[in-house]
């Protein structure tokens, strides 16, 4: 429990209440106080007292005590009211209902990040979500995206503080930190909210992050219109990375619902991608390709297989495009011309590139 959370209610409770109003830890030391001086104080002869207390108001050396909250017959925490007249004992009972509520919304919050990461971490059975979610009072169906922050560099245990202050909504949205480097972040949205909207909560982030020199690489999870998906969203988003870092390694922002034919690629046996090449490219490896003629062929994907737009994009005449293009057809015997020989050759620049991503060069 942080004590925090009590100062800052007693805090409040004096602009309304005429008398110095605290909180003592089972060790009765004073760890909320709105009169300062009192702050650190250590009151070791209550403890025994409040343990008997049964709860019940009890007085004692000019105070007024009760306690908060009571575990095994050893309570965690109690409430004191400077005075032992009636108005310190009204002080101090209107004090613990505060702050009893209070401690309550804290633990119900701390409850519910806890929930959220157990969910997203396969920790918690699919049959005690639903009775999890209803004793926190937890909203199940409701849509959601996970959106997973890695930082790149040198981890920056500052990140986790940024991204909550820039979700403030502790009710809806939830920010938890999963590894020394990786932050989650499981946010409420509008139903028919599209990969656009999840794009700009990222970029919002990035930016946010970089002001401080924290650099990351943020991978979006598939929105989930129930609290039980949440576990397969954020593996999506882990995949969104792990996919990036293969096949958009200039992007920094990667969007599960985007990785395309790369997504398949990823989770195909390294042993049938080997195949793939060996009987795509029978007459020469792909390798045989030089630089110069990669770059060429990459552009020539970029603009459509339009052989006119690749030309001026090169700043080369038509026909020195079509002479590389028949180059390459000698050299692997797909002419790049022709959709489906481009669309095979697409994907073995894929499954290569992905084969030395796992260190098997051909």
């Amino acid at each position: 429990m942080s004590s925090r959370i009590f100062q800052s209610t007693v805090l409040q409770i004096r602009e309304v209440a005429d008398r110095s109003v605290g909180v003592i830890d089972a060790e009765g030391t004073v760890i909320a106080c709105n009169d300062l001086t009192l702050m650190g104080e250590k009151w070791p002869d209550i403890v025994t007292r409040l343990t008997s207390s049964d709860g019940n108001v009890l007085r004692h050396d000019g105070k007024t005590f009760k306690t908060l909250a009571a575990r095994m017959g050893q309570f965690d925490y109690a409430v004191f009211a400077i005075g032992e007249d009636e108005t310190a004992v009204l002080t101090c009972g209107m004090a613990v209902v505060s702050l009893a509520a209070a401690k309550n919304y804290y633990e119900e919050k701390h409850d519910k990040i806890t929930f959220v990461k157990n969910i997203i971490s396969d920790n918690i059975l699919q049959g005690d979500i639903f009775v999890r979610a209803k004793e926190l009072h937890f909203v199940s169906e409701s849509p959601r995206a996970v959106l997973l922050i890695r930082q790149t560099k040198t981890a920056d245990i500052a990140a986790l503080e940024m991204i909550q202050a820039l979700f403030p909504d502790r009710q809806n949205d939830y920010v938890l930190s999963v590894s020394e480097s990786d932050v989650v972040l499981v946010k409420q949205v509008e139903v028919g909210t599209e990969a656009a909207d999840l794009y700009k909560i990222a970029r919002q982030i990035e930016q946010k992050l970089s002001q401080s020199d924290i650099s990351v690489v943020i991978g979006i999870g598939t929105v989930v219109n129930h609290v039980r998906d949440l576990a397969r969203a954020y593996k999506d988003a882990q995949i969104a990375i792990e996919v990036g870092k293969v096949f958009d390694t200039e992007k920094t922002i990667i969007n599960y619902e985007n990785l395309g034919i790369g997504r398949l690629i990823y989770q195909l046996p390294t042993t049938l991608c080997e195949m793939f090449l060996q009987e795509v490219f029978k007459k020469n490896p792909i390798d045989a390709l030089d630089a110069e003629t990669l770059f060429t062929i990459n552009k020539f994907f970029e603009n459509s297989l339009n052989v006119s737009e690749t030309a001026r994009k090169l700043f080369v005449h038509r026909n020195t495009l079509v002479y590389r293009l028949e180059k390459i057809k000698k050299l692997t015997g797909l002419d790049l011309r022709e959709f489906d020989n481009a669309i095979t050759f697409k994907v073995a620049l894929m499954v290569k590139k992905y084969l030395v991503s796992r260190g098997i060069e051909l």
